[in-house]
């Protein structure tokens, strides 16, 4: 295992730095200090040949100039939606950057993942970028130290870990909006997609929660026992939002507790399987129904282009107190753990 630095271009004055971490089959991972971006993630296919899984950019000033999309990000404070851009907390209302119609997605008009973090080498195989988020950063509350650990293992699982701390009571959501394709085409509808779920929230057409987590059973959203992606998106009739939504974009309260299998992807063609664990009590499936990018090695991210699977707390939490709630204590410890396990099948 061993890491590797190296230029990956400027925004601005200053210069981005991209880590490569490399184990000894050769599949590796390279992270961006710029956003604390996962850049790549080079993996085998059945036949061997290793090819990058993750959809990604040339160069930090791509990331910095495609806008909303938050390919390999890491999301803060607030992951998903915040209804309104707006919350009251400790008897404060706090109005936020509206990015999303109404709503306030990912974070605000400046979100983790456009904002400068620092780079460290922990050891052969862990990358850990921090930051401080000073209070009033898009207008949420309190000073937040920030760290996200990035480790690259031997059998190819990508393990993050997310660590925070404020000296005010202010909310906290973090994730990865990585996009992943795990096959040999370039779109990902032919990917069969199993989530661990018996419910679903169910939201209104701008994607905000109801405040009900409701059954599967019978739904094109019911990705139990593994649907081709293909196959659940035609049947969007049958679940109405998903007209709307123009496939899969929802959260799905995982059963069970503690660290756990959430979901899996796998591409038939490649041999492919990624499997994701975590800690967090909620995961967003989203099938890149408005993905249109210019991305790595003048590839073209259209429709469905890649998919997205992000660990997090229920959407708008902070409105609903019947969901795990959001909001971070001052002196508290946010603490959450996800894995990316890429194998064969």
């Amino acid at each position: 295992m061993h890491i590797t630095v190296s230029s990956f271009g400027r925004i601005g004055d200053r210069e981005a730095q991209l880590y490569t971490l490399t184990n000894t089959s050769g599949a590796s991972v390279s992270l961006c200090d710029f956003g604390a971006h996962l850049v790549s993630v080079c993996v085998p296919d059945k036949t061997g040949c290793i090819k990058d899984v993750c959809l990604g950019f040339d160069n930090a000033a791509a990331y910095d100039a495609v806008e909303y999309s938050f390919f390999g990000g890491t999301i803060g404070r607030v992951g998903n939606r915040i209804a309104g851009g707006h919350f009251t907390l400790c008897g404060q209302a706090h109005q936020l950057y509206r990015n999303n119609g109404e709503n306030t997605l990912h974070g605000g008009r400046l979100g983790f993942d456009r904002n400068w973090w620092q780079g460290e080498i922990k050891d052969e195989n862990t990358v850990i970028f921090s930051r401080i988020s000073p209070d009033g950063e898009e207008n949420f509350p309190g000073r937040m130290t920030v760290s996200v650990a990035f480790s690259w293992l031997e059998d190819n699982t990508l393990r993050i870990e997310y660590t925070a701390v404020s000296d005010r009571d202010t909310l906290c959501n973090l994730t990865n909006h990585a996009y992943f394709n795990l096959g040999d085409t370039s779109n990902i509808l032919d990917h069969t997609v199993t989530v661990y779920a018996d419910r679903i929230t169910q939201v209104r057409e701008d994607l905000i929660p109801t405040g009900i987590d409701e059954p599967v059973d019978h739904l094109p959203c019911d990705l139990r026992k593994g649907v081709v992606l293909r196959e659940g998106i035609a049947r969007s009739s049958e679940y109405p939002i998903m007209i709307s939504a123009k496939g899969y974009d929802f959260n799905y309260p995982i059963r069970g507790e503690g660290f756990r299998l959430h979901a899996e992807a796998y591409a038939a063609d490649s041999g492919r399987l990624m499997q994701v664990y975590s800690t967090e009590p909620c995961m967003q499936l989203y099938t890149g129904q408005y993905m249109d990018a210019a991305g790595r090695g003048g590839l073209h991210y259209g429709k469905h282009g890649g998919f997205a699977m992000e660990t997090q707390h229920h959407p708008d939490a902070i409105h609903h107190p019947q969901f795990p709630t959001t909001v971070l204590k001052a002196g508290d410890t946010y603490h959450s753990v996800t894995e990316y396990r890429f194998s064969l099948r």
